[in-house]
């Protein structure tokens, strides 16, 4: 009796380990769904105006680039990039009255986004890799792990998996620049009522285009992070 009742006492409750993938996935949830959906939420859901919609959604990512740059010493890209949108839609909702200019608008907001991802493609950190990032490590640590080795340049396949990073960026930010650039001359070429389906169509169609094009990138990184995982 008293062996069971030391062995119990001795017993200690083990904290289940967090998914590695939902960890991974947190950050995007954080600086791009969350201020979009809260957008769309507070503007059409609430009735909220443009401006004062943008100002809250913007909360969120002004926060995690504010506590990045005090608590880590380090800027947390795609939350910097969110609050940039957000400091731009801000500016632009003086447009108003013309509702080809606001189509118009709304286009400049996404080639604003396209133009960070393409100058991202020729930095050292791409912003695309880390949406790209929990798809190919799957959520397994020793992936994680090769991931970073890659990405720091101590494996050998490390230059390649660094261009290939590079190529995958740019081929979003292409993409969403294209369709920046459809969207402006449709705004102001066809028919509004035509535009107002259109332009959903094609964000829609870059998204896909970028998701095809993109495996180009995509299916070498993750040859290159099996093969550095299994080294």
């Amino acid at each position: 009796m008293s062996q069971i009742a030391a062995t119990a006492a001795g017993t200690t409750t083990v904290a289940k380990a967090p998914n590695p993938l939902t960890t991974a996935l947190r950050p995007l949830a954080l600086d791009i769904a969350a201020p979009l959906a809260g957008f769309y939420l507070l503007h059409s859901a609430f009735g909220m105006s443009e401006f004062a919609a943008l100002a809250w959604s913007g909360t969120i990512p002004a926060a995690r680039t504010a506590l990045g740059l005090l608590r880590e010493r380090s800027l947390n890209l795609f939350a910097a990039l969110m609050l940039g949108v957000n400091l731009l839609g801000l500016a632009l909702t003086t447009v108003s009255g013309d509702a080809r200019l606001m189509l118009a608008k709304d286009a400049v907001l996404s080639g604003g986004l396209a133009l960070a991802v393409l100058g991202s493609a020729l930095t050292a950190r791409p912003l695309m890799s880390a949406a790209l990032r929990p798809f190919l490590t799957k959520g397994d640590a020793a992936r994680d792990a090769a991931w970073d080795r890659l990405a720091a340049g101590r494996a050998d396949g490390s230059r390649a998996f660094r261009r290939h990073e590079r190529t995958f960026s740019a081929i979003w930010g292409t993409a969403l620049l294209t369709e920046c650039a459809a969207r402006v001359v449709g705004a102001f070429t066809l028919p509004v009522a035509t535009m107002a389906w259109l332009s959903t169509a094609l964000l829609v169609a870059a998204i896909a285009a970028g998701s095809v094009l993109g495996q180009h990138a995509a299916e070498p990184m993750a040859k290159l992070v099996t093969a550095e995982t299994a080294a």
